[in-house]
């Protein structure tokens, strides 16, 4: 396993975990605002890809409440957009899925549009179902793609929720009473139980 990880003033941080042969498969992971690539669900997502012969790709952003705040979701496409050619500059993949959980599903929903994502594989976790962006790109997308969100989610919107299932390009999975980390609230050891079916939804769906 190689390990390269840039950190550039001008770019998003990021870290490029690669096999030690040559990878025709890559996975980019799109953290939550809070939720980093090191959190218990994209830990485990990024082991799960890897075991799998893919190489993993962490574009590690990070924002105050005040950045956020003022976020251009423009700006903040663009600079993942180059941040991603930056990483995989000079290679080339066959297979390529992107993992997006909360804010990260913002900029999935733009990124969509790039060329180089034409055919990518999209798993959305906890997507914030309540922005216009958002849900009009799940129910527009025509990648294949994986949606999984707890029904006490704040971004969780049963209306929306329903909605995405005419687009037969999405499979589903609802978490009852995932919270917005897919967690139960208050239930640490469920919780576990409950990370486990999310990694193995994700594990059965098309790697």
């Amino acid at each position: 396993m190689t390990n390269k990880e840039i950190f550039d003033s001008n770019s998003i941080p990021f870290r490029l975990i690669e096999q030690q042969e040559t990878a025709d498969n890559l996975v980019i992971i799109l953290p939550g605002a809070g939720y980093t690539t090191q959190a218990p669900l994209l830990h485990f997502t990024t082991s799960l890809f890897y075991t799998k012969g893919f190489d993993v790709l962490h574009i590690n952003y990070s924002f105050s409440k005040q950045e956020l705040s003022y976020l251009s979701e423009k700006d903040f496409t663009i600079k993942i957009q180059r941040t991603i050619g930056k990483a995989i500059e000079n290679k080339k993949y066959k297979n390529i899925f992107v993992v997006a959980k909360s804010i990260g599903t913002i900029a999935l929903s733009y990124l969509l549009h790039n060329k180089m994502l034409k055919d990518a594989k999209t798993i959305w976790l906890t997507p914030l179902l309540q922005r216009d962006d958002v849900f009009k790109a799940m129910v527009t997308s025509e990648n294949k793609g994986l949606c999984i969100i707890g029904d006490k989610d704040s971004c969780f919107i049963a209306e929306r929720f329903e909605k995405l299932k005419n687009n037969r390009q999405l499979t589903f999975h609802l978490v009852e009473g995932g919270n917005h980390s897919l967690e139960l609230d208050g239930l640490p050891i469920e919780s576990v139980e409950i990370l486990k079916g999310v990694l193995m939804e994700i594990s059965n769906f098309e790697i």
